[in-house]
């Protein structure tokens, strides 16, 4: 009579030896259920983590992204504790500077009205006439009356009174009644008489320059032949 102690009961199958050592295996290969862990059971489908190309492989791993490197002035700052200026700021301070730099010095044509005759206006008309030839001219800048036949109760003006004397006594009188040279201006010359005749001067002309105001009053003693080699 066999042993019941070495066979199963009737109607049982003995597992098999593969059987018996599953258990173990999956156990020793189940993820724990305390916290999720990666298990080292390979799968089909899961791509390896050291491919090289990141695009093929979404799970490669991601090389480390490198540190921004920070301009002198901004580490410089950062040393001393202060907080860098903004890039857009440092990017307007150049753009700045040029239009500073583009803009145009105030026209000299702008200075007060006796401000610009003494020191603009006299020396370029002086410097204008020397080079056409007449070396002894004295010019002269004065408020009073016109030395005209007929304007004896007139007020008193602003004029320029310049004179020499190659071939007789040369003089010539520029007025600015209006003190300001946008305004009325008048001529008259004389070669030692008094002048008779009051002329408009530079009347079509919508804005008065320096250089305008030379070259008109050049051309008009030219005109009177007074000037190089009439």
């Amino acid at each position: 009579m066999a042993d019941p102690t070495n066979h199963n009961q009737a109607g049982e199958v003995a597992p098999s030896t593969v059987d018996q050592q599953a258990p173990s295996v999956a156990e020793e290969h189940a993820p724990s259920t305390d916290s999720p862990e990666a298990t080292d059971i390979p799968t089909a489908n899961a791509p390896d983590p050291k491919a090289a190309n990141p695009e093929d492989n979404p799970n490669a791993a991601k090389p480390a992204a490198s540190p921004k490197r920070e301009k002198p002035a901004a580490a410089a700052k950062a040393a001393k504790g202060e907080k860098p200026a903004d890039d857009d700021a440092t990017e307007e301070k150049p753009a700045a500077a040029k239009a500073a730099k583009k803009e145009k010095a105030p026209a000299v044509e702008n200075k007060p009205f006796v401000e610009f005759i003494e020191q603009d206006y006299l020396p370029a008309l002086q410097k204008a006439i020397a080079q056409k030839g007449v070396q002894d001219l004295q010019v002269s800048f004065a408020k009073q009356k016109m030395p005209i036949t007929g304007f004896e109760s007139a007020e008193e003006c602003w004029q320029i009174i310049g004179s020499w004397s190659e071939i007789g006594k040369r003089q010539f009188n520029l007025y600015f009644p209006d003190e300001d040279i946008q305004g009325k201006k008048g001529f008259s010359c004389n070669e030692g008489k008094k002048p008779s005749t009051l002329e408009s001067f530079l009347i079509d002309e919508r804005k008065i320059t320096l250089d305008l105001l030379v070259y008109g009053l050049v051309q008009r003693l030219d005109g009177q032949k007074w000037l190089g080699r009439n």
